[in-house]
């Protein structure tokens, strides 16, 4: 890829810029640091310092990936580049059709949801500006099940991507219509600040570099104001058991996930204490009850919404000390008709309210809002 990309440089360097009225420009190759992120070390942009062409270049953008880079050039002022075999766009994308829902979050904090075109899994997606503007805004299906027609209909100048444990299956439909596509790593991320700085490449595509810098910069300052409250108060910290039996497993997330660094930015305790190498990994019923009866607080009971439909469904665990001592809150006060949680939608630009939401369960006496995503089952 680097190799093609400095043959497509070479060429720039002696092709005229073909605009009436203009001087010929040089164009050297794409290695300028345009942005190097602060917290994630899955993407970077470069740039030029002869012009506005950047290159994003997404490193191992999903579960387990190595050695995997993907790129998309960015073509402002130049001439096409006919010659490089990579993902390009022309200009800023203004029709971008997301195949996942925190793809939309980062667009329209940017003020930029009219730019949508397309989603995947309408019935899931909580944003109001795409609910309500369902007649221009189609689903184009997912992944095993994509609607080609739906989605060249929609005429995109581009695609976000992602995937969970290899390439896209679109990719090659992609390559093949001609349409460019930009992998969003945000999901691979375990830091929730690295996983907000995604929404700097999504800013630089549309051309609002400098509003998604300013946004994640003050997304950080909220999110680090919360941690420092609870660390100045210097409180004692409960100890927390996450998520719910699915048959019989019991997935529990990375000591070094997302989400256990969220536990310890609200002033909590992770109650697995194992490290694994991505993602989650499953535990027997019988070693999930012994965590369970560790816990102050059980956190994300999959689906439910009362304690009584908790007790319906995990029998095992109505009696669990968390149960009993009713310290069970789930962050599915916000969802779409479909059933989709906005947690894990918005919340991937909100990481200061789910962090205060957290807090606000821990420690009562520290915040004062009321509850955005969490609520406690009664």
């Amino acid at each position: 890829m680097l190799v093609k990309l400095y043959r497509f440089a070479l060429l720039l360097a002696f092709l005229p810029l073909l605009a009436c009225g203009s001087k010929e420009k040089e164009y050297t190759k794409i290695d300028s640091e345009i942005y190097a992120p602060s917290i994630s070390d899955k993407f970077e942009i470069k740039g030029t310092e002869e012009s506005a062409n950047t290159l994003i270049r997404v490193k191992n953008p999903w579960q387990d990936a190595l050695g995997i880079d993907k790129e998309l050039l960015i073509v402002r002022d130049s001439v096409n580049p006919v010659d490089y075999e990579g993902s390009y766009l022309n200009g800023d994308a203004r029709r971008i059709v997301c195949m996942s829902s925190t793809h939309v979050a980062m667009l329209d904090a940017l003020g930029a949801a009219d730019r949508i075109v397309g989603v995947s899994g309408m019935p899931y997606i909580s944003n109001r500006y795409v609910r309500e503007n369902q007649s221009r805004i189609p689903d184009v299906g997912y992944e095993g099940n994509m609607d080609y027609e739906t989605l060249l209909g929609a005429h995109p100048d581009l695609v976000l991507l992602y995937s969970i444990n290899g390439e896209s299956a679109i990719e090659k439909k992609l390559k093949e219509f001609g349409i460019p596509f930009l992998y969003v790593g945000d999901y691979v991320e375990e830091d929730p600040l690295g996983k907000a700085e995604w929404v700097i490449p999504i800013a630089e595509v549309i051309g609002k570099r400098e509003e998604g810098i300013k946004l994640f910069n003050d997304i950080c300052k909220r999110y680090n104001a919360m941690k420092e409250k609870v660390a100045d108060a210097n409180l004692n910290r409960p100890k927390v058991m996450l998520n719910a039996p699915i048959g019989d497993s019991w997935f529990m997330p990375s000591v070094k996930s997302y989400v256990a660094r969220m536990m310890e930015d609200a002033g909590a305790e992770y109650v697995f204490k194992k490290e694994t190498v991505s993602g989650s990994i499953p535990i027997d019923i019988e070693e999930a009850y012994l965590l369970e009866e560790q816990a102050d607080f059980w956190l994300n009971p999959g689906g439910m919404k009362s304690l009584e439909e908790l007790k319906a469904t995990f029998p095992k665990f109505g009696e669990a000390k968390t149960v009993k001592a009713e310290k069970v809150y789930n962050n599915n006060r916000l969802t779409s008709p479909g059933g989709g949680n906005d947690c894990f939608e918005s919340g991937v630009v909100n990481p200061d309210l789910i962090l205060r939401d957290l807090i606000k369960i821990f420690h009562p006496d520290l915040i004062e809002e009321d509850f955005v995503y969490y609520q406690k089952l009664n």
